[in-house]
């Protein structure tokens, strides 16, 4: 069974996030180091615990942060400078209009709303202030990851297409093609 649909790359934006999390680490890490002292703050997203068709490279650029993000802390806890915290956000979908349309299921969606912003930093620096290693929201997530490392591929991806997330982000990338195709018609390309 093949499928006609095309597979787009968001250009360069995955690429040019995991280098800016690599050089902002690179250039405050050794001070933070050397003082024994500072917090480092990874934002992820729910997409780098678990993925979805339609965004590949958005979702391998945040496992990379994941990955960057728990690596440089077991070398942290590895080197007993106890001093530097670290936590990682993973947000399930923030209503900032980026991934504007896309949906899961609608009789899930009640129970899973895109977050609003403000919420998230809210829940964002309780864990920083509190200094816990990992803040996923909503608390469904921490379920839907654990769930992953047990569970049989096959069986993911029965749950993903219960919730309507195996093709979420379709609705998304459909709005965004036609508004390139009308920037496009508009600009006379």
């Amino acid at each position: 069974m093949s499928s006609n649909r095309k597979i787009t790359l968001f250009p360069p934006f995955s690429l040019s996030l995991s280098l800016f999390l690599f050089q902002t680490t690179k250039a405050f890490l050794p001070k933070m180091l050397e003082m024994n002292h500072g917090h480092i703050v990874t934002v992820a997203s729910s997409l780098g615990l678990f993925s979805t068709a339609g965004v590949e490279d958005y979702c391998a650029s945040k496992f990379g942060a994941i990955g960057f993000h728990e690596s440089l802390s077991h070398e942290i806890k590895a080197s007993e400078k106890d001093g530097i915290k670290m936590t990682l956000v993973c947000p399930y979908l923030v209503d900032t209009g980026m991934f504007r349309g896309c949906r899961i299921r609608k009789e899930i969606e009640p129970f899973l709303p895109p977050l609003r912003p403000e919420f998230c930093v809210k829940q964002s620096m309780r864990a920083i202030l509190t200094d816990q290693p990992m803040i996923c929201t909503p608390r469904i997530v921490y379920m839907v990851n654990f769930m992953k490392s047990i569970l049989p591929f096959e069986a993911i991806v029965c749950m993903y297409r219960f919730l309507g997330a195996d093709k979420c982000m379709y609705p998304f990338l459909a709005q965004r093609k036609e508004a390139m195709n009308n920037n496009e018609a508009k600009n006379g390309i």
